[in-house]
């Protein structure tokens, strides 16, 4: 009778294991398709000079949400999404048409649309980041707190 108990112990601790095996896998490939469509790979990063064409504080339909710049650059014009905080709240981003500007950000194609979708914005001599290192956006609070890190480290 222990020899039983100790083969069915065996054989329920076996199926425990592949049961959670089979769970983490399904975990994984869930995980990682839910970064899919916005998915931001910093690795991926790329920086482009442009002229702003235009700037929409709310997206025209077919845009993901959020802001959005129309820019013109050399290789064409580009959908360069804020987020929903970049021209929001203290620490937003300060740009108008025709301002020469400096992004920095990933090339993502979303609802069947080119976006870059931007970390941060280079107006002049100001740098604003709208989203972290993982493409989160950065909401207005958080830039708050980050300015005053910032300043005071240059103290």
């Amino acid at each position: 009778m222990n020899r039983l108990s100790l083969r069915l112990c065996a054989l329920a601790l076996l199926c425990l294991v592949s049961y959670l095996t089979s769970v983490r896998a399904q975990t994984s490939a869930i995980a990682s398709s839910a970064a899919g469509a916005f998915g931001y790979d910093a690795s991926r990063e790329v920086t482009l000079n442009g002229l702003v064409s235009t700037v929409l504080v709310r997206p025209s339909p077919g845009m993901i949400p959020g802001s959005h710049l129309l820019l013109a650059t050399l290789s064409g014009s580009l959908d360069a999404s804020l987020g929903i905080f970049g021209l929001r709240g203290k620490g937003a981003v300060t740009v108008a048409a025709g301002q020469q500007i400096e992004v920095t950000g990933v090339m993502r194609t979303i609802q069947d649309n080119r976006v870059f979708l931007v970390r941060t914005v280079k107006v002049g001599g100001e740098i604003y980041t709208v989203r972290n290192e993982h493409g989160v956006p950065v909401p207005p609070q958080a830039r708050t707190r980050t300015n005053q890190k910032a300043a005071g480290e240059s103290l």
